[in-house]
């Protein structure tokens, strides 16, 4: 039989071989990068969005600050570069946000730092296969339709990727994220020429001014104040890098923060471009359009995209833009996963998000991720114009905790330099946190509130998780002084009729049971005279010949219930009898296939589950093979 998870996953990895995992940096770029690279296909759109609104009021001269909130953007960029490159050579473990937190500022903003942030991956998630899905939509009408199931299969494959290992997810998903860095560039070397050259391009007319008197400068200030908020999701995915340290190479900190440098100069250089050069022909954007800006920018910069060339030009750098759109998701996936198992490892997680699958990855991170993007798709529509409000405030506190972290680390240790490293972790905060409040401001209406209600539940449920495990670990602590010795044991075997599997289980009681105390008990639905039924009779009629000895015991359940009977009976021979331990034993039927099993067997699991919360109570499971197992 074909190995299917084999050939689906690829081989099994064994723990000596981690190292084989480990990536090379242009394999990096495009796993930690495709979220904060692509963004450009639609950061200065959002730009755009409210400006273009607003010029019916302010004129338009007011599209002219879209190059002022973009320069404003790459400057905080700068920042954060030089701050988090800061950060990866501090901690080189990896964990970004969260360890820098939980190292210098304890573990309330630690938790929630890696709250936020697990928030906004699953975000990047649906925001940029929804994106995808709008540009493949754009391009294929017909499609319409279909979009959630679009949607839901890309997030599919990004998984699937995924769980075959870092490397091989980065190895195919290279292809779109260099493919669409080359097409921006050249669109964008193409269209400076053009402005050299003097090339007249065919654009949008300039809007006639139309200045309203006595216009508030306070709702001036509002208005690029949403401008800017709407464009710094084009930085959502810069912090990637810092969580992901331990996935690069040796020396990892050299490569990762070399790494972090490529990005935010492509990223810096793309968004600058083609902000630039949208203002240069007056482009505009309202959000119902139905064709992007950047799709509007490529058909001027070619002159109409018509025909030949400049067509097959057009063709792929939309094909690219689509591809990284949808594929952008993949840096959630590789971040994601490891920190939640950071956050597992500390005990704020269940334990099973640090389980390793047998690719090295982190699956159970990675199921988790793909089923709360898959129900936002679901629940949005796969529009990504309906999610990108939420976007952005998650990563925003995490900037602002993991620049003040830094900024207390280095008081704390000093060291060479450390009073201009402070100063720059400094400003990263301050400047962080003030656009963070910005974002939450301005957004708060359309759907921010939601991300600012989520993190603090987030974060008490973290606590919880931790109370409970810190409860368990002392209970089990405390139980070792609280052996006693060795009880004695009362077995309890549960027959319904008597077949080979039953007379299998009597004769296990009597070899673990002590002194003879074993019994059997069997749960009888009385007739409508109250009389014992006609299956007890028979099995009290066989009995002897079957029991080896054992005694049977009837409990009658008026009420048609089994399980009950038998809980209520064990119950009372635990309070009568404290001393005992009580062994349940239980016969079960093994069938050759497993949609046969789940034809058998469902009141014995209804039993173990059951009994599973009960004090001093062993349950053991006999199987009976009734026929050969398939292999």
């Amino acid at each position: 039989m074909p190995n299917y998870r084999a050939l689906l996953l690829g081989r099994r990895l064994t723990t000596e071989e981690s190292h084989e995992t480990r990536i090379s940096n242009p394999i990096a770029l495009a796993v930690f990068s495709s979220d904060a690279l692509s963004s450009v296909a639609y950061g200065t759109q959002e730009i755009m969005a409210p400006l273009t609104a607003a010029v019916a009021i302010f004129g338009a001269g007011v599209l002219g600050w879209s190059w002022l909130v973009a320069l404003g953007i790459v400057g905080l960029l700068l920042v954060l570069n030089v701050s988090y490159r800061q950060t990866i050579h501090a901690y080189p473990s990896g964990g970004g946000a969260y360890l820098v937190a939980k190292d210098n500022l304890g573990e309330v903003a630690a938790q929630t730092a890696g709250a936020s942030l697990l928030i906004d991956y699953i975000l990047t998630v649906a925001v940029s296969v929804s994106a995808g899905v709008s540009a493949i939509v754009s391009a294929f009408p017909g499609l319409e339709a279909h979009r959630i199931f679009l949607a839901e299969g890309i997030i599919a494959f990004i998984a699937l990727m995924n769980l075959r290992g870092v490397k091989e997810s980065g190895l195919v998903f290279s292809l779109p994220t260099y493919g669409f860095v080359i097409c921006i560039l050249g669109l964008l070397l193409k269209g400076f020429w053009n402005v050299a050259m003097g090339h007249e391009v065919i654009a949008a007319a300039p809007i006639a001014v139309a200045h309203l008197e006595g216009t508030s400068k306070l709702a001036a200030v509002w208005l690029f104040a949403r401008a800017y908020s709407a464009g710094c999701t084009a930085l959502t995915g810069v912090e990637a890098i810092s969580n992901g340290v331990t996935a690069f190479k040796e020396p990892v900190s050299h490569n990762a923060s070399k790494t972090m440098t490529w990005m935010v100069a492509l990223l810096g250089t793309m968004f600058l471009g083609i902000t630039y050069l949208t203002n240069h022909y007056h482009l505009t954007y309202h959000p119902d359009a139905a064709e992007t800006l950047l799709s509007q920018l490529t058909r001027l910069i070619l002159g109409g995209a018509e025909h030949g060339f400049a067509k097959l030009v057009y063709l792929v750098t939309t094909g690219f833009t689509m591809a990284i759109l949808a594929l952008a998701a993949n840096t959630a996936y590789a971040d994601f996963p490891r920190l939640a198992a950071l956050h597992a490892r500390d005990g704020f997680l269940p334990r099973q998000f640090t389980s390793q699958g047998d690719r090295l990855v982190f699956s159970n991170g990675i199921f988790i991720l793909s089923i709360a993007a898959g129900i936002l798709v679901l629940l949005f529509g796969a529009k990504e114009d309906h999610l990108l409000p939420l976007y952005a405030v998650g990563v925003f506190l995490g900037f602002t905790i993991s620049q003040t972290g830094m900024v207390v680390r280095w008081f704390r240790l000093r060291g060479k330099a450390w009073q201009m490293k402070a100063i720059i972790n400094g400003l990263g905060a301050v400047v962080t946190l003030i656009v963070m409040l910005v974002i939450a401001v301005t957004r708060f209406a359309h759907g921010a509130w939601i991300v600012i209600l989520l993190v603090p539940i987030m974060v008490a449920t973290f606590f919880n998780i931790h109370r409970h495990y810190i409860r368990v670990k002392s209970i089990l602590a405390a139980s070792r002084v609280d052996f006693v010795g060795p009880r004695r044991n009362r077995v309890v075997v549960l027959v319904s009729g008597i077949h080979a599997g039953v007379v299998q289980a009597l004769n296990y009681a009597k070899v673990i049971a002590e002194h003879g105390e074993v019994e059997a008990i069997t749960v009888d639905f009385p007739d409508e005279h109250g009389r014992d039924s006609a299956a007890l009779e028979k099995l009290r009629s066989d009995w002897p010949r079957y029991c080896e000895g054992i005694p049977l015991r009837a409990l009658r359940s008026p009420y048609r219930k089994v399980v009950e009977p038998i809980v209520h009976e064990l119950d009372r021979m635990r309070l009568v009898e404290p001393e005992f331990t009580i062994t349940v034993i239980l016969p079960e039927f093994v069938t050759g296939h497993w949609w046969a099993n789940l034809l058998h067997n469902q009141t014995a699991w209804r039993i173990k589950t059951t009994l599973l919360m009960k004090p001093k109570t062993i349950v053991i499971s006999i199987p009976y093979h009734v026929e050969p197992l398939v292999e």
